[in-house]
């Protein structure tokens, strides 16, 4: 059994938590364990993971449980290796995921309020709860597992304070069976956040990288003297947002942090290994105009792909003057490999393939991404103009989050961010024909208290010349793997607007490696119809992290989906990563 009082204490004795975050989403399934051993062997005695809603209800009431959704077999994993677990199942979880983990069905209805006692949403709630809990029962303490610990919300003292929310979740969890005492998580600094985010039954717990000291002491004059202090995220490195800075943390600053914290409660690494956002996946900081890069590395102990780092080898010294280490064999074989040079072996623009892979969707007003039931990706809004109608100029109405115009499929404007209410002119004023725009939600917010205002797509409407326009043909593109199959690379390519390049190539032994798409704008890349994720030619992050279980021994397939109009005739698949 696993109880707080004056400390934590497992099965009767006083028991520390040095545990570190290892997000099964970001991590292909046939490296979890190796992730684990890893995590073991640097000395840590426990997992922490969220689970996000979006990840297994993608549509309200079809959930996933399988190959990468497998949280049973996660937990099994770490059990096996003798390792505690902390789960933060909250509804949402920032984390830099898209929406913070929560499902975009839920802004199909127009009232919709987030993270408060607004009954659809606790009902969306209790619904998704009633298929994870159970799922989770049996691996608490209680019950022979080695669930120690979950979380009620996630930094909710930065949102609100709606404390009969929090006691909401707190009860439905208890009805479907935790047992296992509960935490919260904010930030120390902030007196009005931290206490915001209590809630009676449940130990608060901090979320800071530095300052160990100050910010316990902060906490204690908040939960008193008598319970034990725990950094739930120290954050030992941090993330990237494309367009900006590639940040990292000195591994000495990292331990020497870490020596502080330990020298005074318990600590859950925030990241140990960071992993990758892969999809569409990546979430936008509030005040961010780009999203975050598809890389979660997150400067952690361990690389993107699992590699042991400088910072790895100091922080397991540190650890080493807490607790004795022993070590494990890492039992998967993991290589890198530098495939060399692929060449485009065919190519389609998007409006010569469009109504392969998408069938329209009519209506007089433009519809949003969560209308159109496509939560990620792109949408193509068609506008059909009539034959003694010019077209001068065109502007979207409450837009998000990323418009490319074209008049008769030919590129005409890009409407981003600061220009993304601007009106532009038409170089050629002809009549007739069509204009279209591809809007690219770019990346829900994941932080802060704009959720409820994260719809994607034509919001309002399209102006040309000034009035709008009705009678819109929508064509949604998730782009998942059937979509990507049914790309018709014989239907024609125009360059400079967005198209689909194919590279195929053979494996002898499937290896680590990393996707360099130089010569290529911005887009998705595809492996054998998995979305390995955005590029953008802005950076930081230059090349796409390609773990060997995607990769077929034979033949495989890469797609790229790029819609700048810049694209080269070959990629490249190297062995060695860059930012």
């Amino acid at each position: 059994m696993f109880e707080i009082t004056d400390k934590f204490y497992l099965n009767g004795k006083p028991f520390k938590i040095i545990s570190g975050a290892v997000h099964y989403f970001r991590t292909v399934p046939e490296y979890w364990k190796d992730r684990l051993e890893k995590l073991v062997n640097i000395g840590c005695n426990t997992v922490e993971t969220y689970i996000p809603w979006n990840f297994h209800e993608p549509k309200q009431g079809e959930f996933i449980w399988d190959g990468m959704h497998d949280i049973c077999r996660f937990i099994e994993l770490a059990q096996e290796l003798g390792l505690y677990i902390i789960i933060r199942p909250s509804p949402y979880i920032c984390s830099e995921w898209e929406f913070g983990g929560l499902p975009a069905w839920l802004l199909k209805d127009p009232k919709m309020r987030l993270r408060c006692s607004y009954k659809p949403y606790l009902d969306a709630v209790k619904s998704y709860y009633s298929v994870l809990m159970p799922k989770l029962v049996p691996y608490q303490t209680g019950n022979g597992g080695n669930i120690i610990l979950m979380q009620i919300e996630n930094e909710y003292g930065y949102y609100g304070n709606d404390t009969a929310y929090l006691e909401f979740l707190r009860d439905t969890m208890r009805e479907l069976g935790i047992t296992v005492p509960f935490v919260t998580s904010d930030g120390p600094w902030s007196e009005a956040g931290f206490k915001s985010g209590m809630v009676d039954g449940a130990l608060p717990t901090g979320n800071f990288g530095s300052s160990a000291k100050w910010q316990f002491s902060e906490m204690k004059r908040f939960i008193g003297d008598d319970k034990p202090l725990m950094c739930m995220e120290f954050w030992n490195g941090w993330f990237d947002a494309w367009g900006e800075e590639h940040h990292t943390t000195e591994p000495e600053k990292a331990a020497h942090e870490l020596d502080e914290l330990l020298k005074r409660g318990s600590v859950n690494f925030y990241m140990f290994e960071g992993g990758t956002n892969f999809g569409f996946m990546a979430g936008r900081n509030s005040g961010n105009k780009t999203a975050d890069v598809t890389s979660y590395e997150y400067d952690a102990p361990l690389s993107e792909d699992g590699q042991i780092t400088k910072k790895y080898e100091l922080c397991r010294d540190v650890i080493s003057r807490y607790t004795d280490i022993s070590e494990i064999p890492l039992t998967t074989k993991i290589k890198r490999a530098d495939f060399g040079r692929i060449k485009c072996t065919a190519k389609t623009d998007l409006f010569s393939t469009l109504e392969k892979i998408s069938e329209p969707v009519p209506s007089l007003y433009p519809l949003s991404f969560e209308e159109l039931d496509c939560y990620y990706g792109y949408v193509l809004y068609r506008l059909n103009i009539r034959n003694n109608e010019r077209v001068d100029n065109v502007r979207c109405e409450n837009a998000a989050d990323r418009v490319l115009g074209f008049r008769n499929g030919k590129y005409a404007f890009t409407a981003f961010a600061e220009n993304i209410w601007e009106q532009f002119e038409i170089s050629q004023k002809t009549c007739g024909g069509t204009v279209e725009l591809l809007v690219e939600n770019i990346g829900r917010e994941n932080f802060g208290t704009g959720l409820e205002q994260q719809r994607k797509g034509i919001l309002n409407g399209v102006k040309i010349n000034d009035h709008r326009h009705f009678g819109f043909d929508m064509f949604p593109l998730p782009l998942d793997e059937e979509q990507i199959g049914n790309i018709d690379f014989t239907s024609g390519y125009a360059a400079g607007i967005p198209s689909f390049y194919r590279f195929e190539f053979d494996v002898t032994e499937p290896a680590d490696t990393f996707l360099d798409t130089e010569g290529f704008g911005k887009g998705a890349a595809f492996i054998n119809g998995f979305n390995l994720g955005r590029f953008w030619d802005i950076g930081p992050q230059k090349r796409l992290y390609l773990p060997a279980p995607l990769l077929n021994k034979g033949k495989n397939t890469i797609i790229i989906f790029e819609t700048e109009g810049k694209s080269s005739d070959s990629i490249y698949l190297s062995d060695t990563n860059l930012h």
